[in-house]
C-alpha cells in the first residue's frame, strides 16, 4: 500500500486507515483480530479508534490485539484514538476541560493497555472550554510522553485556524491532522476546511468515506434496503443515514455514476469512491470501517487504484457540494454543542446510534 506523511509530521502512514467503530458490537473480537491482521499484512499501518466506540470495547479489543501480536508487527502500526465525549454521565464527564480531558485520556490509555497514543484527536469542538486551556493540556500530555501527535476532528474552518494560531502564539505543540466527514456524498468541507488544512499543512483523515454504505453500490433508487444492510437496519442512526442520503436526487445520480465508473474499469463501487477520496487535496488517509473480513478485502482493492482524469471529472461534476450538509447541518451542530447542565454533550451521537443525521439536514432547500 502506498505511503504518505501524517500531515506535516515525520511519521509515515498508509494511504488508507482502518476504522474500528464497530469492534465489540457488530464485529466480534475474533473477527476484529482477523481484520487487523489482514489490514497490516496488506501494508496498512494506521488504526483509528475512540474512547466511546462501543462503550470502550473498541479500544479494549484494539489494545488486546496489540498485546497479542509480536512487537515487530505492532511497532509498525500508528495508533490513533479520540477524546471529547464520554461513556459516563455528569456535567464534567465530557468536554475538553483540563480535568475532563485528562480523565478521558487516562481512560483510553487503560483501555488500550498503552503508555502512549501516537495520534490523540479531539473528537469535536467544545464551546465552553477556552481554547488555550485545551492546547496547554495537550502540550503537557505531549511533553509527558502520553501523546506523540495531536489531531482534531469535526472542527469548522475557523475553529481549526483559531486552534492553530493560538497554539503558535503559546509556543505549544501544533496539531497535524483533522478528521472530518468527507465523501462523494458529503463535499461541503471543500469550501473552507480543506483550504484551511492546506494552508496549515494539516492532513485530512476522512471518516464515512462510503457514506454509510451508499457508495458501495448496495442500494438502488426506490428499493427497500435488505434487513442485513445498514440502511435496512432498525437502529435509529442507520435509519437517519438511509433517509438523509436516499432523499437526494443528486446523491442517487452520484451513486449511479460511481457504479458506472466501477463497471468500466473492472473495480467495485467502494473501490472507486475510496480511490477518488484518497487522491483529493490535503487528504492523508480515508478511514474505512470493515464489519467483516470480506468488507475489508473489498476496500483493500482501492489500495493502489488511481482514477483517470476523465473519471475523476465525471464524479466531481455530478457530486458538486451543496449547502445544508455536514459540517453545517444538524449533525455537525450537534457535535459541537455543550451546555452547563450536561444535556447537550453527555454522549457521542455516532457511537451510541442516536437519531442525529450524518447527511444533509432535513431543512435544506
Amino acid at each position: 500500500m502506498e505511503r504518505r506523511q501524517l500531515g506535516s509530521s515525520g511519521t509515515i502512514v498508509s494511504r488508507f486507515a482502518l476504522g474500528t467503530m464497530y469492534f465489540g458490537g457488530e464485529t466480534s473480537e475474533k473477527e476484529a483480530f482477523a481484520i487487523m491482521d489482514a489490514y497490516v499484512e496488506a501494508g496498512g499501518n494506521l488504526i483509528d479508534t475512540a474512547n466511546v466506540y462501543m462503550g470502550g470495547q473498541s479500544e479494549a479489543i484494539v489494545g488486546r490485539w496489540f498485546a497479542n501480536r509480536p512487537r515487530d508487527i505492532t511497532d509498525t502500526v500508528v495508533l490513533a484514538s479520540k477524546g471529547r465525549f464520554s461513556t459516563h454521565s455528569g456535567a464534567n464527564a465530557a468536554g475538553l476541560s483540563r480535568p475532563g480531558l485528562n480523565r478521558l485520556l487516562e481512560e483510553s490509555l487503560r483501555n488500550l493497555g498503552k503508555k502512549s497514543i501516537d495520534l490523540y484527536q479531539l473528537h469535536a469542538w467544545d464551546p465552553l472550554t477556552p481554547v488555550e486551556e485545551v492546547i496547554l493540556f495537550l502540550d503537557d500530555a505531549v511533553r509527558a510522553g502520553k501523546i506523540h501527535y495531536i489531531g482534531l476532528s469535526n472542527f469548522l474552518g475557523w475553529q481549526l485556524q483559531l486552534f492553530i494560531s493560538t497554539a503558535q502564539r503559546l509556543g505549544a505543540t501544533l496539531p497535524v491532522t483533522l478528521q472530518p466527514q468527507y465523501s462523494l456524498l458529503s463535499r461541503e468541507i471543500e469550501w473552507e476546511i480543506v483550504p484551511a488544512a492546506l494552508h496549515n499543512g494539516i492532513g485530512l483523515l476522512p471518516w464515512s468515506p462510503l457514506a454509510g454504505g451508499f457508495l458501495a453500490g448496495k442500494y438502488e433508487r426506490g428499493s427497500v434496503p435488505a434487513a442485513n444492510t445498514r440502511a435496512g437496519s432498525e437502529k435509529p442512526l442507520y435509519q437517519w443515514v438511509s433517509a438523509e442520503y436516499a432523499e437526494s436526487d443528486q446523491n442517487w445520480a452520484t451513486i449511479e455514476a460511481v457504479v458506472e465508473v466501477a463497471e468500466e474499469i473492472g473495480a467495485t463501487p467502494s473501490q472507486v469512491a475510496l480511490s477518488w477520496l484518497a487522491d483529493r487535496p490535503a487528504v492523508t488517509a480515508p478511514i474505512f470501517g470493515a464489519r467483516t473480513l470480506e468488507h475489508l478485502k473489498d476496500n483493500l482493492g482501492a489500495a493502489d487504484l488511481h482514477l483517470s482524469e476523465e473519471a475523476t471529472q465525471r464524479l466531481e461534476k455530478v457530486s458538486r457540494p451543496q449547502s445544508g450538509g455536514y459540517p453545517y447541518g444538524a449533525f455537525g451542530n450537534g457535535q459541537r454543542a455543550r451546555s452547563c447542565d450536561g444535556s447537550a454533550e453527555s454522549r457521542n451521537p455516532v457511537a451510541e446510534g442516536s437519531d442525529a443525521p450524518l447527511g444533509r439536514s432535513a431543512n435544506r432547500t
